[in-house]
């Protein structure tokens, strides 16, 4: 038995790794990041990991003895069997990526590789919102639409790995075109650069008085916490636009609670910094779409961790295994 044992979480981003060592009660006690190096096809990515967790585990002087094990939250598909990462675009990974093998090999910790939507959702469900509670739901709103299903506290991988992927639950058949080829997923209006592209449609129809169409005719960079910012501030148009992504969101909402009844569903990401505006009127829809005995039994809220949640539910991968 390793006394005082500890675990390291990694969160693998496009932009930032995140690394953070922790006990298994859950409690952060170092924590640092690096940039991600895409260049070079992503053959930089992994080197930088090695090197990064030895030069601070001599930093901290310590040794790989005393983890139980190296728990990541990565991009892309990952191969559960054996660590492989394959098609994650946004760190140049087009092929299968020795992520697993490459580190165990290099730092003489055990490894396990999750996808980084799962690893959200376990860190919210550890030491979030969840509550640690058996039955969580969590849908992450950021660039696109991700989310995680734990069930008896275990993630739900599915037969393809590709349980609990929200954000391409058909809600609108009409709907905009997504960039995984099908029409009116949720993504396309929930997510950051959806919520803009709502804006943008409906300020063409727009005849009425709205800082937000006279934002946008000006050709003005607009982000989805603006359109946000202005509804708080009762903007017609921006009223109209989160009306319609709010809606939508607690329709596929009630659709995931009635299918699997958790406790609790989490919404993150940075969409969700809008707060209680953006959950009031979620709420509002679930509740008009949602079977009544889950109603009573699902609660709808906001994640807490913020980007924290990734390096936090990577770590306790070790623990669940």
């Amino acid at each position: 038995m390793i006394a005082d044992p500890k675990l390291l979480g990694i969160d693998l981003g496009g932009t930032t790794t995140k690394f953070a060592i922790m006990r298994p009660q859950g409690e952060i006690q170092q924590r640092w990041s690096i940039q991600t190096d895409v260049l070079n096809d992503g053959n930089n990515i992994i080197p930088n990991i090695i090197d990064s967790i030895n030069h601070h585990l001599q930093l901290y002087q310590m040794s790989a003895k005393q983890f139980q094990g190296i728990g990541i939250g990565t991009p892309g598909s990952v191969d559960y069997q054996t660590g492989m990462v394959d098609s994650a675009f946004n760190l140049n990974w087009d092929r299968p990526m020795a992520l697993k093998e490459q580190i165990e090999l290099h730092t003489n910790i055990p490894v396990q590789v999750e996808n980084d939507a799962n690893v959200a959702a376990l860190g919210e469900r550890w030491l979030g919102a969840g509550k640690n509670a058996d039955n969580v739901a969590f849908v992450t709103l950021g660039t696109g639409v991700g989310g995680g299903i734990i069930i008896n506290g275990q993630i739900v991988h599915g037969q393809g790995g590709s349980a609990g992927e929200i954000g391409h639950m058909t809600i609108n058949p009409q709907g905009y075109r997504c960039t995984c080829g099908k029409r009116g997923c949720l993504e396309t209006v929930a997510s950051a650069t959806g919520i803009v592209h709502v804006a943008r449609d409906y300020a063409q129809e727009y005849a009425g008085d709205s800082e937000l169409k006279a934002s946008l005719d000006n050709g003005d960079d607009l982000t989805a916490k603006d359109v946000f910012d202005l509804a708080k501030q009762n903007d017609p148009l921006a009223l109209k636009v989160t009306h319609v992504v709010c809606d939508q969101l607690g329709l596929a909402l009630s659709i995931v609670a009635v299918t699997i009844n958790p406790q609790y569903i989490i919404i993150g990401g940075g969409v969700s910094n809008a707060g209680d505006f953006l959950l009031q009127r979620v709420r509002e829809s679930y509740n008009r779409y949602v079977f009544s005995s889950v109603k009573k039994t699902t609660t709808l809220t906001l994640a807490t961790l913020g980007n924290e949640a990734g390096v936090i539910g990577a770590a306790s991968l070790i623990l669940n295994k």
